[in-house]
């Protein structure tokens, strides 16, 4: 079996990835005390002792906001790191797998994003997550870069999982309403990569490098997502203080960040759906499942 190397294996993603991909090979989840994607030296020593034929990168610096006062340390793991793995990868004859976002557009077109439009970050995050884009293509390594928004799960720190904490702690909320995108679970990422690897690590298989979108279908805003949320949590029995006639659309204006985010996340999955033959659910499924899976917590 292939020695798969999972990345960031405490974070949302990484988490799901070690039960998707662990059919398919003997994986080597690496948290960040044992690889720590800040450090080039740490890196490599991992890759040295493990030489996995397939690296799965999940790890990333997510802080969007706190990026911009702590830019050395997000180009370092967001921007150096990917391009660390890709020059092992193509000098040793692995295959990588990359995730990046949605952030590297600016958000001013008004159709879903396709893998060729022109990039624009806005954003110190959404720059350092295109800069590792590029020191992956340009690595020479077999890889697949896939572009994904808004991700959640029931493990790890996430928008689902805050607006849940406050509608239970709060009367009155106020979300953005004029930010759309589609939220995509680390577990639809987890079994689209399941997907991928299965297909790229065969012996006859085809060359599919490149960049593609991932996301769950649909589309819908922030305040329309914590609608959901809420919504569901209601149905089961969570205790909620928040009703959704005090769940409050606001603009962005009227919710100043750090960070600039685009006002349009939706991508354009067609790539991935034909090159990889795989469908997407509408976004609403994964967050009832996620929401469901959380209430014996809740209460």
């Amino acid at each position: 079996m292939s020695t798969i190397l999972v990345t960031g294996a405490n974070g949302q993603v990484g988490f799901e990835l070690q039960r998707s991909l662990a059919p398919l090979g003997k994986i080597i989840a690496a948290k960040r005390a044992e690889m720590d994607l800040a450090d080039e030296a740490s890196i490599l020593s991992v890759l040295k002792e493990y030489k996995p034929a397939i690296i799965v990168n999940p790890a990333a610096y997510t802080a969007v906001d706190r990026a911009e006062s702590e830019r050395e340390q997000a180009m370092a793991v967001n921007a150096v790191a990917p391009g660390v793995l890709a020059r092992w990868a193509a000098d040793n004859g692995a295959y990588l797998l990359h995730y990046s976002t949605d952030y590297v557009f600016d958000g001013m077109k008004p159709d879903p994003y396709v893998e060729s439009d022109p990039v624009n970050p806005q954003s110190v995050y959404g720059e350092s997550k295109w800069l590792g884009e590029e020191a992956v293509r340009s690595a020479g390594a077999n890889h697949v870069i896939l572009r994904t928004s808004w991700v959640y799960g029931h493990h790890g720190n996430n928008f689902l999982k805050t607006i849940l904490r406050l509608a239970q702690e709060r009367s009155a909320l106020n979300v953005v309403a004029d930010q759309i995108g589609a939220p995509t679970s680390a577990a639809l990422i987890a079994d689209v990569t399941r997907r991928i690897v299965d297909i790229v690590g065969g012996s006859n298989a085809p060359d599919l490098s490149g960049t593609y979108h991932l996301s769950a279908e649909g589309k819908t805003s922030w305040h329309g997502y914590a609608a959901h949320i809420v919504r569901e949590a209601s149905a089961k029995n969570f205790n909620l203080a928040l009703t959704l006639d005090a769940l409050k659309p606001i603009s962005t204006a009227e919710y100043p960040t750090p960070a600039k985010r685009p006002a349009n996340s939706r991508l354009n999955c067609a790539k991935l759906m034909q090159r990889f033959e795989v469908t997407l659910p509408v976004w609403q499924e994964g967050v009832s499942d996620v929401v469901a899976r959380l209430r014996p917590a809740a209460n």
